[in-house]
């Protein structure tokens, strides 16, 4: 019998899948109608707003996690275009960053935005450019060393043509990839969303000569008619001459 995300049964007599419908209104455009219409009937959406995330995303970094584990305790973790939170939230919790369970308070969760952010208890908030040229030195700054982890669910504005977005995440990707390089502790955890389309392989590739391990994640709840997926390159290669990467 299966489950919901919410933990409900979806079979079983007498029982309907009972969505909520929108109709349109005059001034917005059918696209928003039908993305209000998901929205309202994603089982994710309902329980992030249930157990308190900021969006359904945060379920993405709880299932990336559950695969490889690099959310642990003690770590170091920037989250690049950390707006809203979600991800920040469930770093906090899974890094035991207040000190749960009877555990002692240790590490330092980083949200790095171009937008203000209201603020995660055991979350430092930083409005910042990653792409500016002392991004870098200010990071490590504020983390008192380097990261353990550098984690990205970063997207770029969409275009609405699908050859022009794929260019345009690759591109984000890859910048948050070289910042990654300027400021992963040895042996260090690289995340961060791309879509597939062709013009990964490069940094594929990179990725490959910078880190031991690299993985592709499409995690469960990403939706399936979306083409995201999720790199996770594990074991930084520090000492690797970015001349031969």
């Amino acid at each position: 019998m299966g489950k919901t995300p919410t933990g409900k049964n979806t079979s079983g007599r007498g029982q309907r899948d009972l969505k909520v419908k929108v109709k349109s209104a005059r001034g917005r455009k059918l696209s928003s109608t039908r993305w209000l219409q998901r929205q309202l009937n994603d089982p994710y959406v309902k329980r992030a707003k249930a157990e308190g995330y900021r969006g359904r995303a945060a379920f993405k970094i709880m299932e990336l996690d559950d695969k490889f584990r690099f959310l642990l305790p003690g770590a170091r973790i920037v989250d690049l275009g950390a707006a809203p939170g979600g991800w920040c939230q469930v770093a906090v919790k899974r890094s035991n960053i207040l000190g749960e369970k009877g555990g002692k308070a240790v590490g330092t969760i980083l949200a790095v935005d171009l937008q203000e952010m209201e603020p995660i208890a055991g979350c430092e908030i930083h409005q910042l450019d990653f792409m500016e040229d002392d991004a870098d030195l200010k990071v490590k700054e504020w983390l008192g060393g380097k990261a353990d982890v550098v984690m990205s669910d970063m997207a770029a504005a969409s275009s609405g043509h699908k050859q022009t977005d794929h260019l345009r995440i690759i591109a984000l990707c890859e910048a948050a990839a070289y910042f990654a390089f300027d400021v992963l502790e040895e042996g260090g955890t690289f995340i961060a969303k791309t879509l597939a389309g062709g013009a990964e392989g490069e940094l594929q590739k990179l990725l490959k000569q910078r880190f031991r391990k690299v993985a592709n994640f499409k995690p469960p709840s990403s939706r399936a008619d979306s083409s995201e997926k999720f790199v996770v390159a594990r074991g930084f290669k520090a000492d690797v001459p970015m001349d031969d990467a």
